[in-house]
């Protein structure tokens, strides 16, 4: 193949990945695309291989978050051009940790299948923690998302989301790297042990590593506030009313609006009406969970979620820990580029990382907000004591900034594959979607239409007891994996270099 046109398949590859993050029957694609690019990386000499992960790298985050682009130019008033090289310019810069982990593999290969595919996993898993982790971190459109609906998802509540794309991409290349298949061999590490790694959890069962603790009766509102609309004066008011009249006419255990769905702090809402809200979920039998700003200007502000619970004065108070770099407060040396755009940008306080729980009825809620349930392993965080780990997962979402895109179905599948890793169920109650309930098999029980205005009445059962995911990244973060592959990758460098 002529050099110019590898790191062109490459690219293509990568790009053709995405669509496992939208039809979740696909998850069989990134498994093949993934198996090409080892091969492909394979024949490579190291600045080859560095181009081939650039590529594919770029091609894959640009094509799963293209919708980056809808929030700079249409409503913040980015040029097109400028907002389209943004985008390109974000993909590029982290498809950087896939070039380097393609250098290496292209540098420290031993010509063995198994060890190979070894190394490619253990490389690819590295990639994929440095672009989870590092500069706050940006893991959408992770490899091991793409598996919620396949038979590798019956890992998660073991290794997780990293985990299972490191499975994934071992799997993926060693039928690659050993190919042609010469004799029987070459053929049953080849073939066998990624079919086991493949077929065997999923055929096993997933063990019930949780038991039901209770079930709540919900009502989830999804408001439909166009973005150019929610913090405009003149629209605010109707936006206001809906979300008002909703809260106060909800029955059942618990209703739950979205982030900002009240998008005033609370001395700047109408008079009366923080007051009005504690004392009518305190006299009645119905609790709320109310996305809304807090703070002021001396003690600075929070992107928060309040509860207020029967019989129980004053509000619960959650803090978004993990901030959105540009969105909730802005990196250094890059003022310069949110002065050129119309959104109305937060410079937020940090939350708690192992914030505690919503109580209500025998059950914990924890909150999350928007792309917090992301980070799997902070939500692990909440986890190490039992007596008061969650119960019920609840997500509260604005994601109207993105249009009708396909981040909504996106988001839907990360949530989901955060139910698998920690068996529990996650509540969605979103602007513009998905508001869903999600059971602890990743199962979507309930669910309103997206871009539509509508209440969702459904009830959920809380979950008790802990994942070995749970267990291990609540105490530990990411640093098992992060570890276990630095030593695999140094265990093959050496190897390399001490020669046969």
């Amino acid at each position: 193949m002529r050099a110019w046109l590898r790191p062109a398949l490459a690219g293509a590859l990568g790009a053709l990945q995405t669509l496992a993050y939208v039809h979740t029957g696909a998850w069989w694609l990134p498994l093949l695309t993934i198996g090409l690019l080892a091969r492909l990386a394979a024949g490579a000499t190291p600045r080859a291989a560095a181009l081939l992960g650039g590529a594919y790298g770029t091609a894959w985050v640009a094509a799963g978050t293209w919708w980056l682009f809808v929030s700079m130019h249409r409503y913040g008033g980015l040029p097109a051009w400028m907002a389209a090289l943004a985008v390109l310019a974000l993909a590029a810069f982290l498809s950087l940790y896939l070039a380097a982990a393609l250098a290496a593999f292209a540098r420290w290969r031993s010509g063995r299948p198994l060890a190979d595919a070894g190394l490619f996993a253990a490389l690819w898993l590295l990639a994929e923690l440095a672009r989870g982790l590092l500069f706050t971190g940006f893991p959408w459109v992770a490899s091991g998302y793409a598996q919620v609906d396949g038979p590798l998802a019956a890992w998660a509540p073991w290794i997780g989301v990293y985990g299972l794309g490191a499975v994934g991409a071992f799997a993926a290349a060693l039928p690659a790297l050993a190919w042609p298949l010469r004799g029987l061999r070459a053929a049953l590490p080849g073939v066998v042990l990624p079919a086991a790694l493949l077929l065997l959890p999923a055929l096993a069962g997933v063990p019930e590593f949780t038991r039901p603790s209770g079930t709540l009766s919900l009502t989830l509102l999804q408001g439909n506030i166009p973005q150019e609309e929610k913090f405009a004066a003149e629209h605010q008011a109707e936006a206001l009313e809906w979300h008002l009249r909703e809260l106060l006419a909800a029955e059942g255990d618990l209703v739950v609006a979205p982030e900002t769905a009240i998008p005033f702090l609370p001395q700047q809402m109408p008079e009366g009406l923080w007051e009005r809200l504690q004392d009518h979920f305190r006299a009645g039998r119905t609790a709320a969970l109310i996305g809304v700003p807090l703070g002021d200007m001396a003690a600075g502000y929070t992107n928060s979620a309040v509860g207020f619970a029967p019989g129980v004065p004053g509000f619960y108070r959650y803090d978004k820990f993990h901030l959105v770099p540009f969105g909730e407060f802005i990196p250094f040396a890059f003022k310069w580029f949110t002065r050129m755009m119309n959104i109305p940008l937060g410079d937020f306080e940090r939350g708690p990382l192992a914030a505690p729980s919503f109580e209500l009825r025998g059950e914990r809620v924890a909150p999350n907000i928007c792309y917090e349930d992301l980070f799997g392993e902070e939500l692990a965080a909440r986890f190490v004591d039992p007596a008061q780990a969650p119960t019920v997962l609840a997500n509260l979402s604005n994601i109207g900034w993105f249009g009708e895109t396909i981040a909504i179905p996106q988001h839907l599948q990360i949530s989901r594959l955060r139910t698998l890793e920690l068996q529990r169920p996650m509540l969605r109650a979103t602007n513009t979607g998905a508001t869903v309930v999600i059971d602890h098999r990743s199962r979507v029980t309930a669910a309103l239409a997206p871009h539509t205005r509508g209440v969702l009445k459904a009830s959920v059962q809380g979950r008790t007891g802990n994942t070995p995911y749970a267990a291990w990244a609540g105490r530990l973060g990411l640093w098992p994996l992060v570890l276990l592959a630095a030593l695999a990758v140094a265990l093959a460098a050496w190897r390399r270099r001490a020669g046969p």
